[in-house]
Parts: structure tokens; C-alpha cells; sequence
């Protein structure tokens, strides 16, 4: 390790790997709630964050283990999952009376199709206003779990499934 009067030790979270503060910097000065989308190995939790000088607030969070609620039963750490997870966070959004965002992955890395941009395509569908560019969502079929069904025959049914939970979600919407 390096010593001496010049040296500077990194911020403990940068040490652990946990933040990239030049973007955290970035998206703070934004001065716009942040869609803080983050997934583990079974989840994906999508939150409405805005910062203040106490700390970060949380405003809205949806994880996609309630999409039980709704009638889903696929796995809840993937594509679908993730979609129909920002579909319901923009349902949640919008009755908090959150209308825009912008899009924070953290330390997800951005490849085009991800399921971070899953749950990105799910918020805009819902009516959330973010920022996006369209060449790096996933494709429909993705969405919809048809890349699931086409190895699973025991997950035939994801489609339909998907679909019913979205149209359920966005009865909520209304």
C-alpha cells in the first residue's frame, strides 16, 4: 500500500467496489428523481430516489417479488421479471404523483438488451418520461419471454403469462 504525505485513501464504498461516485456526482447534480434500477441473484428492484443533504429518499420501490400478487410465476430475476417489475413501478409512480425520471444502473454494466433496460422499457411503458435511447432495450420478444419458452418447454406458458400480469398492472394505471 502505498504511504506518504500525498497519498489519499479512496472513500470506503469506492473501496468495496459498491459506488462510482464521478457517476453518482453526475446523476446528483441532475437534480432529477433517479430510477435506481439494481438486480441480485433471484430480484430485480426498481426505486424512485431523490437526493437530499441527509441522504438519499426513497419515494417509490417496487421489487418483482410482487409480481406474485399479480399472478406471475416465472422466475423473478429475469427479463419478463424485470419488464413487468418497471411496468409496476411506473404504476406506483404515477399514483405518488412522479411523472419523469432518470435512468441510474449503478454499477450494472450497460449491454443493449439487459435486464436493466428491461425494467427501463416496463417504466416508459407504464408512462414514466426517461430519457432513453431505443438501441438499447431489449426486443419484444425478450419481454415477452419467448427466448424462455423456446428452451423451457416447462415454461411454455410464460407468454401468456406475461401478458396477463402486464395487462393487470395496467389496470392499475388507469
Amino acid at each position: 500500500m502505498a504511504t506518504g504525505p500525498r497519498y489519499l485513501v479512496a472513500f470506503r464504498r469506492r473501496r468495496e467496489g459498491r459506488t462510482d461516485y464521478y457517476q453518482r456526482t453526475k446523476l446528483v447534480v441532475a437534480d432529477a428523481p433517479r430510477m435506481v434500477v439494481r438486480r441480485t441473484n433471484r430480484h430485480i428492484i426498481v426505486q424512485l430516489v431523490t437526493a437530499e443533504m441527509e441522504g438519499d429518499k426513497t419515494l417509490v420501490s417496487a421489487n418483482s417479488a410482487e409480481l406474485e400478487k399479480y399472478g406471475y410465476t416465472g422466475a423473478t430475476a429475469n427479463t419478463p421479471a424485470a419488464y413487468l417489475t418497471g411496468l409496476l413501478f411506473a404504476a406506483k409512480a404515477k399514483k405518488a404523483g412522479q411523472d419523469s425520471a432518470i435512468l441510474d444502473i449503478g454499477l450494472n454494466r450497460a449491454t443493449p438488451g439487459a435486464r436493466v433496460f428491461a425494467a427501463l422499457k416496463g417504466a416508459v411503458d407504464g408512462g414514466l418520461e426517461i430519457p432513453y435511447g431505443e438501441s438499447i432495450l431489449p426486443s419484444e420478444d425478450r419481454l415477452k419471454g419467448e427466448h424462455i419458452a423456446a428452451y423451457n418447454e416447462k415454461a411454455g406458458d410464460i407468454v401468456k403469462n406475461v401478458e396477463q400480469v402486464a395487462a393487470a398492472i395496467k389496470k392499475e394505471l388507469v
